[in-house]
């Protein structure tokens, strides 16, 4: 049963079959092979019950959020108040990419839209001071994958509709571990430009003044992330409350810049809905799939299997990384969630792994996906807004952060309170 569900997916997944059409077709082929029951019938009310669900109603709202902050230019005012607080550091503007992405992150919730939008703020202003384009493009799609990490992140919320975990305990433990991924990374950079002076342009200066008149522009992000994460944790608002007010916000912050037209909803409305419908039909196809999954027995089967291995609880997770990685490799990040987090979730929390950790674990995972070739979506989307050179240039520049990621991981399965400790401050 497990190789041939493994074989129709794979080659579902070889002819290039749309993600949420190969689930879809996967749940039909294996309840008709496996079951003796009608299951195809379930999967009208499976459909509804998944796209109804409260809590998914965030997702769209998170997107609109990140759009609206797009469309608004408010990336473009953070990028350039932190470049005149980290221009002094080794690196300068690489150090600037990456404090802005953080900063972005904390009002996004999508690394695509947070690579996107520092690519389009940054990388003119890395030729203008000729920096090294392969470390400057990699900083930017490295950067990018914060977005999921520190809160809001949609993925996250993707993690505990799969898991029914708690999205506010999953928002605090991304806080921490995204703080520290972004010092790992600045300070990758760092010790790469002090040994390397080629690889950072031109210097650049600021006066105190100069400075301290920037801290205006960091206000509006600081804005969205009080309303957004500060009503969660206030008691206020639930997740998807939040994001609602995250979007009233920044539509206020929007008109306040003036940057509000018809072409301004025009493009923040087709933004959503095209990002929107694309995650809710993978969601509700992958739920259709854990329907079918629980139905023919197989999802318990794989858990007796991996118990009666009689591997350790570390060597089953050290198996789990080791295949997230691999799979990283081939398959698109949303998807990889959604197709092995039904499966793999359980099995570790049976061993007694704590499904907060392993949440952001994941994620870490997820992230190292997106900049790791040949199918790491930050890259393409740089290259993308990039539009000069070679994508291997992309490729090149994201590795040693690649490296940084797997540190993290390494410290996170060493100290798993860097996630959990902020979470005992909620129930």
């Amino acid at each position: 049963m497990i190789t041939v569900t493994l074989a129709i997916l794979l080659a579902l997944l070889l002819l290039s079959v749309p993600v949420a059409a190969a689930l879809i077709a996967l749940g039909l082929s294996i309840g008709t092979i496996f079951s003796d029951f009608p299951l195809y019938r379930a999967i009208g009310e499976i459909s509804w019950s998944a796209s109804t669900d409260f809590l998914l109603l965030s997702i769209p709202l998170f997107v609109m959020l990140g759009e609206i902050l797009l469309r608004a230019g408010i990336a473009a005012k953070t990028y350039n108040a932190l470049n005149k607080w980290l221009s002094w550091l080794p690196g300068g503007l690489l150090q600037a990419n990456i404090g802005t992405s953080a900063l972005f992150a904390a009002t996004s919730g999508s690394s695509v839209a947070t690579a996107a939008t520092i690519t389009t703020v940054a990388l003119p202003q890395g030729r203008l001071y000729n920096y090294s384009e392969k470390l400057f493009a990699g900083s930017i799609a490295a950067g990018g994958t914060l977005g999921i990490l520190i809160p809001p992140s949609i993925n996250l919320i993707v993690y505990g509709f799969l898991t029914n975990t708690s999205i506010p305990r999953l928002f605090l433990a991304g806080i921490v571990p995204g703080i520290l991924l972004a010092i790992l990374f600045m300070l990758c950079i760092g010790i790469a430009c002090f040994f390397n002076p080629k690889l950072s342009g031109g210097k650049q200066t600021a006066t105190w003044q100069e400075r301290f008149d920037s801290l205006k522009d960091l206000i509006p992000v600081l804005i969205i992330f009080v309303v957004v994460i500060g009503s969660i944790y206030a008691g206020l608002a639930t997740p998807t409350e939040s994001a609602a007010l995250g979007v009233l916000a920044s539509l206020l912050l929007a008109f306040r810049y003036r940057a509000v037209s018809i072409d301004f909803f025009k493009q923040v409305f087709e933004g959503t809905m095209r990002t929107s419908s694309m995650i809710m039909l993978i969601l509700i196809s992958a739920n259709f799939l854990n329907f079918i999954l629980d139905s023919i027995g197989l999802a318990e089967m794989l858990n007796e299997f991996v118990t009666n291995l009689g591997a350790s609880p570390l060597n089953t997770l050290l198996v789990v990384i080791a295949l997230y990685i691999v799979l990283g490799f081939f398959v698109e990040t949303l998807s990889l969630m959604v197709i092995t987090i039904p499966i793999v979730a359980p099995i570790l929390v049976n061993m007694g792994y704590d499904p907060i950790w392993f949440g952001i674990l994941l994620i870490l995972l997820i992230e190292m996906a997106l900049i790791t070739p040949p199918v790491g979506l930050n890259l393409y989307v740089v290259q993308g807004v990039r539009r000069t050179g070679s994508i291997t240039d992309v490729m090149i520049g994201a590795a040693p952060f690649v490296v940084m990621i797997a540190v993290m991981i390494v410290l996170l399965i060493i100290f798993p309170e860097i996630a959990l400790y902020c979470t005992q401050f909620v129930n």
